[in-house]
């Protein structure tokens, strides 16, 4: 079975309409979104003035629900996967660089969409933000070398798969609390065809906290590669179309707190905008 968005992902942006991109502001021309609109969910493009839906309508970005940007199937996170990050934490860990890759899952309720709300529980000392770069498997991978690997890859989105440090047992096993909340992980805004990102490898990465810049990093400082991870994972497991691989974060993690705007930034893949909300919204 072969990734597919939905029927309609594949919808062309003319010249005129879509410059290039050159930054983390203007997606790839074959960038698409999901998003919720008017009582239906459409498949989108990037316009200059927002997005525009496959039937023509352009909007603003306020004026949809974004969704995740694609069907998504298991959620596989990587932990402690940049070297700059396992420097940081280096006081707390008893694992290193040469371990197996920490890897854990995620059930679909943790998924958010670009401009949600994550809610951020009363009581708790150190919630956090972790900016990743989201792998998108394309096609069945089982037993796949690392050489064969990156054809198995459908394209890439940008993660903030967040955090609440007061709930960790170790790091080694990080626990559900911590790593599985409803909400806090936030995919998109824009799927991106891996045709249109030439070197995965050689991304920034960064978040601002209400402008000011606390994360930034490089792909290139990953400890296991995209094809390194899908060949390990598909040695014992079956990758299918749709699942995504959340390939860590580098160092940089700092607190949030409620009314906080959180923007993580990938260059050629997309901003994200998201904002910790207190109990209270939820009726807690």
């Amino acid at each position: 079975m072969s990734f597919s968005l939905c029927e309609e992902r594949n919808v062309p942006a003319s010249a005129d309409e879509r410059p290039a991109t050159d930054g983390t502001d203007l997606p790839p021309r074959g960038a698409v979104a999901r998003v919720a609109y008017a009582g239906a969910v459409h498949v989108a493009k990037p316009h200059p003035h927002g997005l525009q839906l496959a039937d023509g309508r352009v909007l603003a970005e306020d004026q949809v629900q974004w969704l995740p940007p694609f069907e998504v199937g298991t959620i596989l996170a990587l932990g402690l996967n940049y070297a700059d990050h396992l420097k940081e934490l280096s006081k707390e860990l008893t694992v290193s660089a040469k371990d197996e890759p920490l890897v854990f899952l995620k059930g679909p309720g943790a998924l958010l969409g670009h401009r949600g709300v994550t809610r951020r529980p009363a009581g708790v000392q150190f919630m956090h933000y972790e900016c990743e770069l989201a792998v998108v498997i394309g096609r069945m991978a089982r037993h796949v070398a690392a050489q064969d690997a990156m054809a198995h890859v459908a394209g890439y989105t940008v993660c903030n798969d967040y955090a609440i440090r007061d709930y960790l047992e170790n790091w080694y096993r990080p626990n559900l609390r911590v790593k599985n909340r409803d909400g806090a992980t936030v995919l998109g805004p824009w799927f991106v065809p891996a045709a249109d990102v030439p070197d995965p490898h050689a991304l920034a990465l960064r978040t601002r906290v209400n402008g000011q810049l606390v994360q930034q990093g490089s792909t290139a400082n990953m400890v296991n590669t995209i094809p390194a991870l899908i060949e390990y994972l598909s040695s014992f497991m079956t990758l299918q179309a749709g699942d995504v691989i959340l390939t860590g974060t580098p160092e940089g993690v700092v607190n949030v707190n409620e009314g906080d705007e959180v923007v993580c930034e990938i260059d050629g893949i997309g901003r994200q905008v998201n904002t910790i909300v207190g109990d209270g919204v939820f009726g807690r």
